[in-house]
């Protein structure tokens, strides 16, 4: 009875069993929402508002990658027919920058970049067109010298609306404007404006440093002051700066010098006194009460003859009066001095003479004694062994061709297991761009960017010199250095030799180093945009090198958008680095001390900061002395 009872027991349960099974496989399977709207397509928006919903909530885990937009003016950056190998080779990453350029994430003044980029290339082209005609039907073969290093104004200045000098070809490092003059009292001072080039459909052009000298007067207070300040459409004034500074910025440096001359004035009053650019006149708020100290070491005085000199510095500008420093002004996004173009005197001041000095100066190449040996050589077919990218902007005509004199004569890149190539963007001046369109002609060692030269816009250079030295030149190694550094390739090339071959940085590398926080600062770094309190292990920006497998690993991160952009260089190779470790590669952080990040000690592998007349020296020490010693 029991073996009875335990036999149907289990006859039941397997019944049952069965039952359940059967019922299950009857249901249809779970599906994911996805696929459930891909077989039930919306019938009208509200479902479609739904599908958009739940497909959000199911990827809401993944992180969304950017999408491409439409940016004006990118469809107009493309090689035209008419023009020779050589030219067509300067132009050779545009189709792979296109997508670069368009990406929904993109990089600060991208729109504006490419933009204007367009309207300079569409310039350029009628340039091209009107000098080939010029020279059909001119039989004198003489030019015109486009970029001089010097512009003077006449002996008796009458300036048009308050220009009294036209630059060419912009600022670069160390070009001086000197202005000799007498303040008159009248207006209540005077002012000196740098403009910048004036873009279609601006109702004024930029300004990149506005200097006001304010003093004393009926309708003013009793205290002598400077303000520095940049105006522009986009973002009318900026944030002013004023002589003498507050005590927040007193400790602030540009370039090694103080903001202001301490000696000049202690006040305690207010600030806020910029003109409004579209009033022809100086309005100029009151100044509210308070304690003033006058000195007498204030450099403008009614009556007084001034020699005063404005100088470019790496960083940003300086005002020596009567051989003394007295104010320092930090360059600005998108202000940079390559975009000067005159240089504007108003107010009340009897200006006796201005002069520009050491402004970029082009070569006539054509009469360069050996210039066949300063172009690029021929590259063998076999692939290289390293391809260095150099950062350069436009009007830097004098350091590109210092380096071409110098360690680009090294025997590596003449045999062809090195190649040598300058990267560089549009100027907004028509001039610097045919002059930059000679220099490809002449030397074929030059690839044109297709975007404007913006500080902002670097890191696209970065991944432009990954294509480059992937897809069109393959190379075992890229370094990346800037135009104003001494490379010993031979000591690079010893260096990568006896390093692993793959998963490869080689610099003065980084370790432990935090985002710039303050919002005045030329590196400043949101939270938004890097919100851990350090960076990974990056390299620094005058010269470091990278493996063919890292730089294969970037150009395919921003191909499909899984990486991102990062304003700062060097830092963002860092991070892209720091992903490719995260795949499971295993990364090589070679760290070189003998990279020089600022200046040149012996020894030296790279010098930083070194200017053309240094650049020459260096080379003769090495070629002469065979010793890596510096000049200064």
């Amino acid at each position: 009875m029991k073996k009875w009872y335990g036999g149907t027991l289990i006859l039941a349960l397997a019944t049952i069993l069965a039952l359940r099974y059967g019922l299950m496989n009857t249901q249809p399977k779970k599906q994911s929402a996805h696929d459930f709207w891909r077989n039930h397509p919306a019938k009208d928006s509200d479902s479609r508002s739904s599908v958009s919903l739940k497909s959000k909530a199911v990827r809401a885990s993944e992180p969304e990658r950017p999408h491409l937009i439409n940016v004006e003016g990118l469809s107009d950056l493309i090689a035209p027919d008419n023009i020779t190998k050589r030219e067509s080779e300067a132009l050779l990453l545009w189709s792979h920058m296109h997508p670069l350029l368009s990406r929904s994430d993109f990089l600060p003044e991208t729109i504006q970049g490419v933009k204007e980029a367009s309207i300079a290339w569409g310039d350029l082209l009628s340039a091209i067109q009107a000098e080939k005609t010029t020279k059909i039907g001119n039989t004198n073969n003489s030019k015109h010298e486009i970029c001089p290093s010097s512009v003077s104004s006449p002996d008796k200045i009458s300036p048009s609306e308050g220009i009294i000098l036209e630059i060419p070809c912009g600022l670069v490092e160390d070009s001086s404007i000197t202005l000799v003059g007498i303040p008159n009292g009248e207006r209540g001072g005077f002012e000196i404006e740098l403009l910048g080039s004036q873009a279609s459909g601006e109702s004024n052009p930029p300004v990149i440093l506005h200097y006001n000298v304010c003093l004393p007067g009926d309708n003013m207070s009793d205290e002598s002051f400077i303000v520095q300040n940049t105006w522009t459409n986009e973002q009318k004034w900026g944030k002013e700066e004023r002589c003498p500074a507050h005590l927040s910025a007193s400790s602030r440096k540009v370039d090694g010098l103080v903001l202001c001359n301490e000696r000049v004035l202690r006040s305690t009053r207010g600030e806020n006194i910029s003109t409004h650019h579209d009033s022809a006149d100086t309005n100029l708020t009151n100044i509210s009460g308070g304690q003033v100290h006058e000195s007498a070491n204030f450099p403008f005085i009614e009556g007084n003859l001034f020699t005063a000199t404005l100088w470019i510095g790496l960083e940003g500008f300086h005002m020596t009066v009567n051989g003394r420093h007295e104010t320092s002004f930090e360059y600005r996004e998108k202000l940079e001095p390559w975009t000067v173009n005159q240089v504007k005197v108003t107010g009340g001041l009897d200006l006796l003479s201005s002069l520009a000095k050491g402004l970029p100066a082009s070569e006539d190449h054509d009469f360069i004694l050996n210039s066949e040996h300063l172009g690029a050589p021929p590259i063998p077919k076999r692939r290289l062994v390293m391809l260095i990218g150099v950062f350069s902007t436009g009007n830097n005509f004098n350091r590109r061709m210092a380096l071409r004199r110098t360690w680009m004569q090294n025997e590596a890149v003449r045999s062809g297991d090195v190649a040598v190539r300058f990267f560089i963007g549009f100027d907004k001046n028509t001039q610097v761009n045919l002059e930059l369109w000679r220099e490809v002609e002449a030397y074929g060692d030059i690839q044109l960017m297709p975007f404007v030269d913006y500080y902002s816009l670097i890191t696209l250079k970065t991944i432009a010199i990954c294509i480059f030295g992937t897809k069109i030149l393959p190379a075992k190694y890229i370094m990346k250095t800037d135009d104003d550094a001494f490379v010993r390739i031979d000591e690079v090339l010893s260096g990568v030799k006896s390093r692993p071959a793959t998963g490869l940085l080689y610099g003065l590398i980084s370790f432990d180093s935090s985002p710039h926080r303050d919002k005045d600062s030329k590196w400043h770094i949101s939270e938004e945009e890097w919100p851990n309190a350090t960076y990974p292990p990056w390299a620094h920006g005058p010269g470091y090198v990278i493996s063919r497998d890292i730089a294969k690993f970037i150009v395919r991160g921003h191909q499909n958008r899984s990486l991102k952009l990062f304003k700062l260089e060097d830092v963002a190779m860092g991070i892209w680095i720091e992903q490719f470790s995260k795949g499971g590669k295993e990364v090589q952080y070679i760290n070189e001390e003998r990279f020089y990040n600022s200046g040149c000690e012996s020894n030296y592998i790279l010098a930083h900061y070194q200017s053309p007349r240094l650049v020459l020296c260096l080379w003769e020490k090495l070629q002469k002395q065979f010793e890596a010693t510096c000049c200064e």
